[in-house]
């Protein structure tokens, strides 16, 4: 969001998933789509039968290599090395769309004069990829007609996240793959609602719609909207920060919705001594999680077929869900807990229905102003901006200009990642999802037929490695780094290069996370769950 807002103005997917039917290419990086996004993987898939290409950049050998018309494995963390070096080609080449860049962009000089150094060889000896197959995919993605860029938590989920994803926008910028049908860049959120909470300002320094707390035209707005004054225009922690300010004793208090940090986290011993130094703490959820077990009040949620409300998806689309059954004992909707806290808080009125919240986001919401619950009946939903109840959506973003104006060019130097194998710690682990398990299982691990398909963590390395250490498919390894260490099964395959090893968060048994980094990008202070040094043995 950070990165793309910066570029475009606006953070959020620039296209939508039924474009991708009739893309000519796909440029697929930090993605395990057919895990993480199925039905988006789908339609990859599709695309390519039907005759479109794919450019698959990718470490590990996911289910989409056997698709690729070019599956490049770069060294790990050297994103952004390897897209300066493409675009260093498209220039010398002239491949770039020299009108778009001159009436559309700024910034393209800088941008020119950094990637210069990007020469082929240079990027070779970072990335690991070969000089012929870097000006292969640099080629195939310019001269595309139609070209979407699809990157999910490979790219951002790193201390260089933010310049991952400007590096990005400078690529789809200098080929004029940006305001057209079936091309932009394309982040695939995480979970369901992802973009939904963000849109309602479930970020440190905005209100709903991205509007800043330090702006006073926004502030005034909300005041008034809110009958009260003096609201605090400093923005908040991000959860990075809120960890930190716990551990050092500075935050007191935290009200935990739908997260299950003592599994996701990075740095798992760190953020259960923070948890632990809190005066309070609240938990709301429909389980009982890990981090629910330490809570002082726990507040029983709803389920998604236990309540009304809108969801937002990827594709900025805000879809209305009815409530199916009426929720068990205790538990209540969010909105309806949320909303008597307030009430018991002093702080503004009580709302009735969900319908009533959605007519103030609607008059405070400039991107929702168009989405109202009467027209959300009809089923498909509307994407933002719609900007009044006249407006059909928006299809894809950038048209005739960007949010912004003219788009920039924010050139990124190549940054290595946070923590390097040494002579100790030689290994680097990588970890992700798996198409049978989601998040932190909270809800999967509870499924009979999806426990039976992937009951527990398996810890994915190569023959070359499994061999040096004497490690066979289903023995059990220790995996340690500067931080703790857990055991697991080994899996041996070459779907992971030497030196690279690879598992999922998914499960508390062998959580993954009491391993990883709390390095974190300076910019969106996302941490770096995608990689950090690890020495593996095989448990006797």
């Amino acid at each position: 969001m950070a990165g793309l807002a910066a570029a475009f103005g606006s953070g959020a997917m620039t296209n939508s998933i039924g474009e991708f039917e009739d893309a000519d290419l796909f440029f697929v990086i930090g993605s395990n789509t057919t895990a993480q996004h199925p039905l988006i993987g789908t339609r990859i898939i599709n695309a390519v039968e039907r005759g479109a290409k794919l450019l698959l950049f990718d470490p590990r050998e996911i289910q989409l290599a056997p698709f690729a018309s070019l599956h490049l494995r770069q060294n790990f963390g050297t994103d952004v090395a390897l897209v300066n070096g493409m675009m260093n080609i498209i220039i010398q080449e002239d491949l770039y769309d020299r009108p778009y860049v001159e009436s559309r962009t700024e910034g393209f000089d800088e941008l020119k004069a950094l990637v210069s150094r990007y020469t082929p060889k240079v990027v070779e000896q970072i990335t690991g990829v070969r000089s012929a197959d870097l000006y292969r995919a640099a080629v195939m993605y310019a001269q595309a007609d139609k070209a979407m860029i699809v990157y999910a938590m490979g790219i951002t989920q790193h201390v260089t996240g933010t310049d991952n994803v400007k590096t990005l926008a400078n690529l789809a910028m200098l080929t004029g793959h940006v305001g057209r049908h079936s091309t932009g860049v394309n982040p695939l959120r995480g979970q369901n609602n992802v973009q939904g909470a963000c849109d309602m300002g479930g970020l440190p320094g905005v209100f709903t719609g991205y509007q800043r707390v330090n702006d006073p035209a926004s502030v005034q707005k909300f005041e008034k909207a809110w009958e009260t004054t003096g609201l605090n225009t400093k923005p908040g922690l991000t959860i990075t920060g809120m960890v930190e300010a716990a551990h050092s004793g500075s935050l007191k208090a935290l009200y935990v919705m739908g997260e299950n940090p003592l599994l996701s986290d990075p740095d798992l011993t760190h953020a259960e001594h923070a948890l632990g130094n809190l005066d309070f703490l609240v938990v709301q959820d429909i389980f009982l999680t890990e981090t629910a077990a330490l809570a002082d009040v726990i507040l029983p949620a709803a389920c998604f077929a236990e309540k009304d409300g809108t969801y937002t998806n990827t594709e900025r689309r805000v879809q209305l869900s009815r409530k199916a059954v009426e929720p068990p004992g205790q538990a209540r909707a969010d909105w309806e807990i949320v909303s008597e806290l307030l009430s018991r808080l002093g702080c503004c009125g009580t709302y009735p229905d969900t319908e009533s919240i959605m007519r103030e986001i609607n008059a405070l919401t400039p991107s929702y102003a168009g989405i109202t619950y009467r027209r959300l009946a009809s089923g498909y939903g509307l994407q933002w901006p719609c900007p009044n109840e006249e407006h059909p959506g928006t299809v894809f973003l950038h048209r005739d200009q960007f949010t912004k104006g003219k788009g920039t060019f924010l050139p990124c130097e190549f940054r290595p990642p946070a923590e390097a194998p040494d002579e100790e710690f030689d290994l680097t682990l990588t970890t992700g999802r798996i198409y049978y398990q989601f998040h932190t299982g909270t809800m999967s691990r509870r499924i009979e037929i999806l426990e039976r398909e992937a009951p527990q963590p398996v810890l994915e390395i190569n023959p070359e490695d499994a061999k040096r250490y004497g490690i066979r498919t289903n023995d059990l390894v220790e995996v340690e780094s500067r931080r703790g260490s857990i055991r697991l099964k080994a899996e041996v395959t070459t779907r992971v290069p030497r030196k690279v090893l690879f598992t999922t968060f998914h499960f508390a048994e062998s959580p993954v996370n009491r391993l990883t980094t709390s390095a974190f990008d300076p910019v969106s202070e996302i941490p770096e769950l995608k990689g950090c040094a690890v020495k593996i043995r095989r448990c006797s």
